[in-house]
């Protein structure tokens, strides 16, 4: 009796060979596995060639073409009084200005033999530099008209197609068929390159600098823009950070259980998938048309980006709050605390990295919004002098993801490099905001 016999007539298999079946399932599963993997490498690939787009067609807009030169402020044409008024001297268009850069262009080539092209004009050659030039000749002398009568360095902006020819956009082929700028011009750029007149370097301005017109694209920048976003920024922190905490803690913790707490879950969860651009219809008839707040204003961005981040952070509030164990609350009320103290000195001290988390994630998300801001007129135009950037929450200004619209929507190819250069700045802000929501949960939070 010591071997075992089946009479059951079943075929009897090892655990240790799989069967058909058990290969047929094992099969799937790496299947399933290279799939994912696939996805993966696809996702990343597709990031990959965006950024690197992105950062091909954007880096450029941080170097600026500049072209060097002496210019004499001559007294006959700015001052023909020579009584240093103020106001008189502001009556002198920008179109006076022109002369003065022409006559430099003419002392610069009077001066060194070796430049100089052949049947191009000073009047042209003057036309290289942008048409901020005059502008700028024109602040500097009513910020100083005792200045009037010398002659001073400036470093003036070459125009964009002069600037497009060092960053490859513009070639002698293509220049023969422009408008803007001639095959002459071009070989003037690289003799004055040569003698040190012309140098392309890294451009401050592109930050500081408010947006220009449409024929000025190498004077626009992003300051008002980002005076502008962060001014938003401030008014959504100060007002969705309180009201919204404030809600999650009286949801949670407080509210009874019935069918109107209900109604207002399932209202704030609705709110969470409204499309932004209704929210932008909302304060336009709200902030603006009744209760008539200024039209570009920060104040009524931050209004709008308010709204639309409060339910993003009162969900995130609550989850965090639900994540504390019931047992912190019941310990707290064990030993004699009231119902708020067990909330606000044990359970919000804790769930609040959960609570900056969502926080700084709904401030990204409202950074990076552009079709409701569209709707309240967030695309001022501050430029001319003596004009200068918002210095509150009711001035007029812009804001990044605006002026990346705003600028995409223009025909010269610069705009386009400066929409590029715009959105690697607000990538920039959106990763360090996202980075210190990392470092803040990774800090502070706590595993039960």
């Amino acid at each position: 009796m010591t071997d075992a016999t089946n009479n059951s007539g079943v075929h009897s298999t090892s655990l240790l060979v799989q069967d058909a079946r058990t290969k047929k399932r094992n099969a799937a599963e790496a299947r399933f596995r290279m799939y994912g993997v696939i996805a993966i490498a696809i996702a990343i690939l597709a990031l990959v060639g965006l950024l690197g787009s992105i950062l091909a067609n954007g880096s450029s807009a941080f170097r600026q073409t500049f072209i060097t030169m002496d210019v004499y402020l001559d007294p006959a044409k700015l001052d023909k009084a020579g009584t240093r008024d103020i106001e008189k001297i502001a009556k002198v268009s920008t179109f006076g200005y022109a002369p003065l850069i022409t006559k430099s262009f003419e002392t610069i080539i009077a001066e060194n033999p070796e430049i100089g092209v052949e049947g191009l004009k000073a009047k042209d050659a003057g036309k290289m530099i942008s048409k901020e030039g005059p502008a700028e000749l024109r602040r500097f002398v009513l910020e100083n008209p005792d200045m009037i009568g010398e002659t001073v360095t400036f470093k003036f902006l070459a125009n964009g197609r002069i600037d497009g020819y060092y960053k490859g956009r513009v070639t002698e082929e293509t220049a023969k068929l422009d408008k803007n700028v001639s095959p002459e011009q071009l070989m003037l750029a690289d003799q004055l390159k040569e003698a040190g007149y012309l140098k392309t370097s890294f451009n401050l301005g592109f930050l500081i600098w408010a947006d220009a017109s449409e024929n000025r694209p190498e004077a626009s920048g992003l300051g008002v823009a980002i005076l502008g976003s962060f001014y938003m920024m401030i008014v959504v922190l100060c007002l969705t950070l309180p009201i919204g905490v404030a809600a999650s803690i009286y949801l949670e913790e407080f509210a009874p259980k019935n069918w109107i707490t209900d109604i207002v879950e399932v209202n704030i969860s609705n709110l969470a998938a409204v499309p932004s651009i209704v929210f932008g219809i909302l304060g336009l008839a709200i902030f603006i048309n009744f209760m008539g707040l200024p039209q570009s204003a920060p104040i009524v961005g931050g209004l709008v980006l308010t709204l639309m981040t409060l339910p993003t952070i009162i969900i995130a509030t609550r989850a965090s709050l639900k994540s504390v164990p019931p047992s912190i609350r019941d310990a707290a009320l064990g030993v004699g605390a009231s119902k708020m103290q067990a909330v606000f000195h044990h359970v919000l001290p804790l769930a609040a990295p959960g609570i900056l988390t969502g926080t700084i994630i709904g401030l990204a998300q409202a950074l990076g919004e552009t079709a409701p801001l569209l709707l309240i007129g967030m695309v001022a135009f501050v430029r001319e002098y003596p004009a200068g950037p918002p210095e509150g929450f009711f001035d007029p200004a812009a804001a990044l993801p605006v002026q990346v619209y705003n600028w995409t929507q223009r025909s010269d190819p610069a705009f386009v490099e400066r929409a590029s250069g715009a959105i690697i700045v607000l990538l920039v802000f959106l990763l360090i905001m996202n980075a210190i929501a990392i470092i803040l949960r990774r800090r502070f939070e706590r595993r039960w």
